[in-house]
């Protein structure tokens, strides 16, 4: 009997860790290693205004399709880009920052067993950043670790780089793995909140995925939202930084 309370115990206790562990290093709510900002400043609920997030692109030739449901609802967004994947299609972030969108860092090659030493993490961002200013003439203050997979290591090596850390809200647990888009969609904008920062997926980890779903999805949150009044903006304007450390070079 004691013998088995005991397993029980140690059980229970693993699973409090894992959990525990877990919440630190991967939820979207964790403060408990560093401030890691899931909403912004803007939180007027009388003038709700939300910032639309796409990670792991781009993505060809579905950012580009996302842009131009983008621009014909008149939204800015911000993409949180993979720097192997910018290397393959600059030509698309160009594309991006022309229409008015924020380009953030979101590593270089978005596999999770480098989000959690020193020595990787830095070489992930500074890997991605080179690309940036390689191929499009900026480099990004806006970082958001893959998976949101961060250690007490991610924030030293963010203040050397002069980067800023952001969390955001998923729009659906399933959405990436391509759930039904009138799900996502609900779900997305049940999750909503004034300053809030949605976080979707222009691409897979860096590689070519169908995100057709994803981009019917957005297109129903920003109209269902649309009309009950909100705004579009960009994750730099909602927590009041300087999106790039040095300007980009634009061509039309």
């Amino acid at each position: 009997m004691t013998r088995n309370r005991n397993a029980s115990l140690a059980t229970a206790a693993s699973a409090l860790v894992g959990a525990s562990t877990y919440w630190a290093t991967m939820s979207s709510q964790s403060q408990l290693l560093g401030a890691f900002p899931n909403r912004g400043l803007d939180d007027d609920p009388a003038r709700p205004t939300i910032a639309l997030t796409f990670d792991d692109g781009p993505n060809e030739p579905f950012t580009s399709r996302l842009a131009e449901l983008l621009e014909r609802r008149g939204a800015l967004a911000t993409f949180f880009q993979v720097g192997r994947a910018v290397a393959r299609a600059p030509e698309t972030t160009t594309a991006l920052l022309a229409a008015g969108h924020v380009i953030g860092n979101h590593s270089y090659s978005h596999e999770l067993h480098r989000c959690f030493t020193a020595r990787l993490i830095d070489d992930e961002i500074r890997r991605a950043q080179d690309v940036f200013a390689d191929k499009v003439q900026l480099q990004p203050r806006l970082y958001r670790p893959p998976w949101l997979a961060r250690s007490p290591a991610t924030f030293g090596v963010l203040r050397r780089h002069h980067l800023v850390p952001v969390s955001g809200t998923f729009c659906h647990p399933l959405e990436v793995a391509q759930y039904r888009p009138d799900r996502i969609a609900i779900r997305a904008v049940a999750r909503a909140r004034p300053g809030g920062m949605l976080i979707f997926h222009d691409g897979y980890n860096g590689r070519g995925a169908d995100r057709t779903r994803t981009l019917d999805a957005v297109a129903r949150v920003v109209d269902t939202l649309a009309d009950r009044g909100w705004s579009f903006t960009t994750v730099d304007r909602l927590l009041g930084v300087d999106p790039y450390r040095s300007a980009p070079a634009l061509t039309p």
